[in-house]
């Protein structure tokens, strides 16, 4: 119905997207999807179609357990030289991705999908971001990976956290 504010329903357990709606000035309710709505790569899928299909199968999820709202679901991976880069499982991992990406131009995909409940209409859009990290030395690393930043967040980074050796390109 026109005029009808439906509630935003984030379906997302990452503390970071909270963080950017909330200082966005969105109200919304936390939802997350179920682990089954996250799966993996599929053999041979580009970057782009993995960040568009992660984000519409959680908002999906969300979506049918959900009497009415406005469902955000969202993805996010880098990509390097042809290796895909999530979420590092832990420390190790992660010094391993930006040993990966230090000096090194990569791709950031975003997927996003916004699900209207009632009903099925929803509409899934991607943007990709080319970055350069900086070859930054061993004890840079292990002073970033000392904050804790790198945890939760696809290749270990985030650019939004303001760090001088990430640079975007034109």
């Amino acid at each position: 119905m026109p005029g009808v504010r439906r509630q935003l329903i984030l379906a997302s357990a990452s503390p970071r997207r909270r963080e950017l709606l909330a200082e966005a000035g969105y109200d919304f309710i936390v939802r997350p999807p179920h682990d089954s709505a996250e799966c993996g790569r599929r053999d041979g899928e580009p970057p782009a179609e993995l960040v568009a299909r992660l984000a519409r199968q959680k908002a999906a999820d969300v979506a049918g357990r959900c009497g009415s709202g406005l469902v955000l679901g969202c993805d996010t991976v880098v990509e390097c030289c042809g290796d895909v880069l999530g979420k590092p499982q832990d420390r190790a991992h992660a010094r391993q991705m930006l040993e990966r990406l230090r000096g090194h131009e990569h791709h950031v995909y975003s997927g996003l999908c916004l699900w209207g409940v009632p009903g099925d209409r929803h509409r899934v859009q991607v943007a990709a971001t080319r970055l350069v990290m900086t070859p930054i030395s061993d004890p840079q690393v292990e002073g970033y990976l000392d904050t804790g930043d790198w945890q939760g967040k696809a290749g270990a980074f985030g650019y939004q956290d303001g760090h001088d050796w990430l640079q975007i390109l034109e």
